[in-house]
């Protein structure tokens, strides 16, 4: 694909959207923003991916287009991108809406495109009919369940996207081992040497080797939700990805808060737990998400209910805050331990 002569700044120049308040931005719909995946900062990348698919001395080239999320339809050779990484603006808002971006940063944006490539090229070579495919990853009709508990010891598995996401499906295992193969410099020999990992990376490079100059017997060009077609507000988007975690959060916080945040009867003169949640709510959400890789948006949501739940409680400290900030993390952990990945959208395509 041929990039679009204009520069930079005269493409951006046309949007009038750019400074608009984000309550103004979020009743423009998809479709009016005029985005082009040429003239998006994720551009360079996918052109970087090219690159390395040409370097691993494979003819596939997966084509993209932009939509609502990260996904790769059934069948399809090529993959969506979602259109807030086409613009700065649009970054900006995603954070402030959802508290984080999905391949904001190069380095994630790149381990994603590996990983959606891998669906492309199973699509293209319906490599998950194969004995080798399936005697390695299993079967690919294995149902997705809503939720998944990852085993963060396993080393049956690579590590790619967060939350050991290889464990969630057989289809999920493929793709990461297939990134992790394709990525520059990842010495996955080294790397995962003594691990039952290692197999399937082998096996991978198998696999490639065998269909590197042939040509993919399916070639579609199918795009589901291209953004030019949506005529959904941002407002009503973002409306429905909150609806999506906030359904998914456990009301049932009362047991779990009491353990660690006694009732005021039976800690008088203690600190309210409500309070303290609420000052150490940044805090708390990063040090979660970090430890487990949880969306931000859902670890907010949780919060935000575990505050309310002590408040209605009168729930009160019954340690040091040092100590109930652990506390408060591990219930956190817990409450949303059974939202994982395997129920995000993307992966339901």
């Amino acid at each position: 694909m041929a990039r679009d002569p204009r520069s930079e700044t005269e493409t951006a120049a046309e949007h009038d959207w750019i400074r608009l308040k984000d309550q103004e931005l979020l009743d423009r719909t998809i479709a009016s923003l005029e985005l082009r995946l040429e003239d998006s900062p994720v551009w360079p990348l996918f052109q970087r991916l090219h690159a390395e698919l040409e370097r691993r001395g494979l003819r596939f080239r997966p084509y993209a287009w932009l939509s609502t999320d990260w996904f790769t339809p059934d069948g399809a050779t090529g993959f969506a991108i979602p259109f807030y990484l086409a613009h700065p603006r649009l970054v900006a808002l995603e954070r402030r809406q959802m508290l984080q971006v999905e391949g904001g940063t190069k380095d994630e944006c790149l381990k994603i495109l590996r990983h959606e490539t891998a669906h492309a090229l199973d699509n293209a070579y319906r490599l998950r009919r194969t004995k080798s495919w399936r005697e390695t990853f299993g079967s690919a009709a294995e149902p997705y369940d809503s939720s998944y508990t990852p085993d963060p010891t396993s080393r049956s598995h690579v590590l790619n996207l967060d939350y050991w996401y290889s464990q969630s499906h057989p289809l999920e295992d493929w793709a990461e081992t297939f990134a992790v193969w394709l990525q520059p410099g990842s010495r996955w020999r080294k790397r995962y040497a003594g691990w039952p990992a290692l197999a399937k990376l082998e096996a991978v490079d198998r696999m490639m080797a065998q269909v590197a100059e042939r040509t993919p017997p399916v070639r579609s060009r199918f795009r589901e939700d291209p953004v030019h077609r949506l005529n959904t507000t941002l407002r009503e988007l973002y409306a429905r990805k909150k609806a999506v975690y906030a359904e998914e959060s456990n009301p049932a916080f009362d047991g779990q808060l009491s353990r660690v945040f006694p009732p005021a009867a039976d800690a008088p003169g203690r600190p309210r737990a409500a309070a303290f949640l609420r000052k150490s709510r940044r805090g708390l959400i990063q040090r979660v998400s970090h430890a487990t890789g949880q969306h931000r948006y859902l670890l907010d949501h949780v919060v935000r209910e575990m505050i309310d739940c002590s408040q209605q409680k009168d729930l009160r400290l019954a340690n040091s805050p040092s100590e109930a900030i652990v506390d408060a993390a591990v219930v956190l952990t817990s409450l949303t331990s059974q939202f994982l990945y395997g129920a995000h959208p993307r992966y339901q395509r």
